[in-house]
């Protein structure tokens, strides 16, 4: 990564912003930190980090916000959500996942129609900007007003048409969805915020003949794939059932194992599973609210990265959350995994810090992009103010970040150097509006 750009020169250089006089958690490979420090954001990059003095000699901006008594940090990734699902937030819940499945979100989403995915993405995006979020990866149907949902925000996304052996209320066959799965690809290839990713559903719900077509699109097209895999006993006893394997080795058997998989769950692995991951250098996304609110499990995370995983974090989607808040899923991730294992050591703040940020960007296949406050880096980032009574004193920030901030204390949010909430006021998005069109679909849901 480019260094900072002659801060000595003069005259000083253009940015487009400074944020200025805050504690600067980098998250960078070292772990560097500034007090008080700076940024620099300059054509939606990072062009210079360092001491807020340093800095505000070396650059000007028409915008410098003073953050005096905040925490400037790398925006959080959410790595597994299905954004529209807002619209179902709390339609069914203290259910099994497959009667919560089959008996209620697939028959819902039979009635979904662009305009509800629109809409529904929107309220998302709203949520997760206004909760310090600023990448998400998406699994859903009518991706393409996912994506343009998306845009529209001012989000970052990896998105994908979610395919499955029976008709999609999107596409219908299968077949269908193969090919407005190219088709999107390449509408948002070369966007600046917008990528798109290849993803089946889970292995029991697509064929073998499915995954291994998903397989070769993906390889082919040089974007990555997403799936459901080992999300509970129920799906690891039904592929064992009809393949005669468990679903990790399934999905080897068939070539998907790979690092530019993206495996959301993984709850029920044995050491054999846990190893392949490792071996194929497969990311692993935890949904630690999602899994406990379903009764799937807990994902054996402690272990995952003991064999050199990259996990990284998601909420899932809201009807099985029920909300978009990744502070509070660290917070659930670091405790649940010490109750779990009955060691208070488990899963330290930093580490689970990492998950949100630097984990999350190699998963979405942008390590050294997003996830870390590094001179040439996109400039994804967020400032949190600590000026509350949860969050005095300050004797470690990292700690403060994980187990108590909230999404409610994230002050400012920067994506692509834009500058996409002010003071906790959306910039990007009329809310009230967003709000009124889902609870329009919800008076039709209960009908």
């Amino acid at each position: 990564m480019a260094e900072n750009e002659h801060l000595a020169s003069s005259p000083k250089m253009e940015a487009d912003l400074l944020l200025a006089h805050g504690l600067v958690l980098t998250l960078d490979s070292a772990g560097r930190r500034f007090d008080p420090g700076a940024v620099a954001i300059r054509s939606g990059k990072i062009a210079a980090v360092g001491p807020s003095e340093e800095i505000l000699a070396s650059f000007t901006a028409p915008r410098t916000l003073d953050v005096t008594g905040c925490v400037v940090m790398p925006g959080l990734i959410n790595g597994h959500t299905h954004a529209a699902m807002t619209i179902f937030r709390g339609l069914a819940d203290d259910l099994p996942l497959m009667e919560w499945l089959e008996r209620h979100i697939f028959p819902a989403e039979r009635k979904l129609t662009e305009d509800w995915v629109y809409w529904g993405t929107m309220l998302a995006c709203a949520e997760m900007i206004l909760s310090g979020t600023t990448a998400f990866c998406d699994m859903y149907l009518f991706e393409h007003k996912v994506a343009e949902a998306a845009r529209t925000a001012g989000m970052r996304a990896l998105v994908g048409e979610v395919l499955y052996d029976f008709p999609s209320p999107h596409y219908g066959p299968v077949e269908n969805g193969l090919r407005f799965t190219r088709d999107l690809i390449e509408r948002w290839r070369g966007d600046p915020l917008i990528r798109v990713a290849v993803e089946p559903h889970a292995p029991y719900t697509c064929s073998p003949p499915l995954l291994e077509s998903c397989r070769k699109i993906s390889s082919d097209l040089g974007v990555p794939l997403v799936i459901h895999l080992s999300e509970n006993q129920a799906e690891v006893d039904q592929v064992l059932e009809r393949y005669g394997r468990r679903p990790v080795a399934h999905l080897e058997s068939l070539g998907l194992l790979g690092p530019d998989l993206l495996a959301d769950h993984c709850v029920v692995l044995d050491e054999n599973d846990m190893e392949l991951l490792a071996h194929r250098g497969v990311h692993v996304v935890h949904n630690p609210e999602s899994n406990m609110k379903l009764a799937s499990g807990i994902a054996p995370v402690p272990r995952l990265l003991e064999l050199g995983v990259n996990v990284s974090l998601g909420t899932d989607g809201c009807a099985s959350n029920n909300d978009l808040d990744l502070f509070g899923e660290m917070d659930t991730c670091a405790k649940v995994h010490k109750v779990a294992s009955l060691d208070p050591t488990a899963l330290p703040a930093p580490t689970v810090l990492r998950m949100a940020t630097r984990n999350g960007a190699a998963a979405l296949g942008l390590a050294g992009r997003i996830g870390e406050l590094t001179a040439g880096c996109r400039a994804d980032c967020i400032v949190v103010d600590f000026h509350k009574p949860h969050l005095t004193p300050v004797f470690d920030p990292v700690s403060h970040l994980v187990y108590a901030a909230r999404g409610s204390d994230v002050r400012h949010s920067v994506i692509e150097g834009r500058l996409v909430m002010e003071d906790r006021r959306l910039l990007t998005m009329d809310i009230d509006e967003v709000m009124e069109r889902v609870c329009g679909f919800a008076r039709c849901i209960r009908k």
